[in-house]
């Protein structure tokens, strides 16, 4: 029903071609998981998606939950909803236990840019060099120790989340499970989370997590951690059907100690592959991924949460990563940006006006081979016409699942490294 085999291994790296089997037909990886939010790609059919090269796709469990209500109960599926037969995925809901709270009050998301001094202070050459990250000033500061300080004196109520504050944590995390305040009270916890997503019936499904914040310190973030491995055994506990496969997650911050402990409690047990979590710094996803997938069994599939640009991918799949989701092509192309092999560029700006040369002159995907200028879809987009985002959409859907394509072939090939090289330099230029 679910199995997972690997195929090739980089001779310079960790990476590695496998297969992933799933009731919907298998993925080969490396591989883009594109995302479709609430069952569906933004601006996308289900016949423009199957003409982009995507393998599976990753639904919003809670958006789902949000939305369906008391209909879950004769929801018909992901896959009749969709019109789509390929594998997919669901996520938990952890990662809307932060964005919806420490990452709505410490205004951050998935890649943060500003960190807690205990980071600051360790490899900041590097990061402050290299990534432009610069101190965390005292506002964010005294709103990360008041926050992690009174995060249980202080939790989310009815009455404090309406405010209008757009800072405001709209969640209450207890050891039972995590109380939602988006609109009305909701509550999720492993088993809850585990019902939804068998009735959703993806493939593959994710056990309920918190993805903490940078901006939180070692104390909370240890704390988390170990109740997040509580809530790992409880939904293996409470998973049913025998054609899902359940991945857990490693959490513990960007603290190596946590990240190791995390990997090696997650990693012996008895769930069919392994996600990472949580919010990085782009450096500090490095070393997470460097700690981790060395402690992980070499013979389950590891997806990376939420990351997903070209040096990232190249980054993940050196140091073992076998799937990736994010929103980045979908959410960019929809505001006009298009990804190429020499990186992004927002098609709306003037000096596209006049300009009738295809969005990359060697690329095969539909809107390209159909002869699309540039200025065509400037226009597009100045009109406000819907068209602009899907023919964006399907472009950049294609050149991401194109491009892990080529990964793949290349480390058959033994010219991963190569083929990165030319990547990043295209990117330089």
């Amino acid at each position: 029903m679910f199995g997972f085999k690997i195929v090739k291994k980089d001779k310079d790296s960790r990476a590695r071609v496998g297969v992933i089997e799933t009731p919907h037909g298998i993925v080969e990886t490396p591989a883009y998981t594109m995302v479709g939010t609430n069952a569906a790609v933004r601006t996308l059919s289900s016949e423009d998606v199957a003409e982009t090269k995507t393998q599976i796709v990753i639904v919003n469990t809670y958006h789902m939950w949000k939305g369906l209500g008391d209909k879950l109960e004769v929801f018909e599926g992901l896959h009749a909803k969709m019109k789509w037969q390929g594998p997919l995925m669901t996520d938990s809901g952890g990662f809307q236990v932060f964005s919806f709270g420490f990452g709505r009050e410490h205004k951050i998301g998935k890649i943060a840019q500003r960190f807690p001094e205990s980071m600051l202070s360790r490899g900041s050459s590097r990061s402050t060099v290299e990534l432009g990250i610069r101190e965390a000033d005292s506002t964010v500061r005294e709103r990360r120790l008041a926050s992690v300080a009174g995060a249980e004196e202080q939790p989310a109520t009815r009455d404090n989340v309406h405010s209008g504050r757009s800072d405001r944590n709209l969640v209450k995390i207890t050891e039972e499970g995590v109380y939602f305040y988006d609109g009305e009270e909701r509550f999720l916890n492993p088993e809850i989370s585990m019902h939804i997503q068998e009735k959703l019936g993806a493939d593959i499904i994710f056990a309920f997590d918190e993805c903490t914040s940078p901006l939180n310190d070692y104390e909370y973030t240890k704390g988390s951690m170990v109740r997040t491995h509580r809530w790992a055994l409880r939904s293996l506990a409470a998973k049913k059907r025998e054609d899902q496969a359940l991945y857990g997650i490693v959490q513990g911050g960007e603290f190596e100690d946590l990240r190791k402990e995390s990997a090696r409690v997650v990693g012996s047990m008895a769930f069919d592959g392994f996600g990472i979590g949580g919010s990085f710094g782009k450096e500090e996803m490095l070393d997470v991924l460097d700690w981790v997938t060395p402690l992980l069994p070499e013979g389950r599939p590891r997806h990376l949460l939420g990351i997903g640009r070209i040096e990232d991918i190249f980054a993940g799949v050196e140091r073992g990563i076998d799937t990736f989701d994010c929103v980045i092509p979908t959410r960019e192309a929809r505001h006009g940006s298009l990804w190429t092999k020499g990186g992004r560029f927002d098609v709306r700006k003037g000096k596209y006006a006049e300009d009738k040369g295809k969005i990359e002159n060697d690329c095969l995907c539909p809107v390209c081979l159909r002869g699309i200028s540039r200025k065509e879809l400037h226009d597009l987009f100045k009109a406000k016409d819907q068209e602009a985002g899907r023919l964006a959409t399907i472009h950049n859907v294609w050149f991401f699942n194109d491009l892990m394509a080529k990964i793949r072939k290349a480390i058959m090939e033994g010219t991963l490294k190569e083929l990165k090289e030319e990547y990043l330099e295209e990117m330089k230029g």
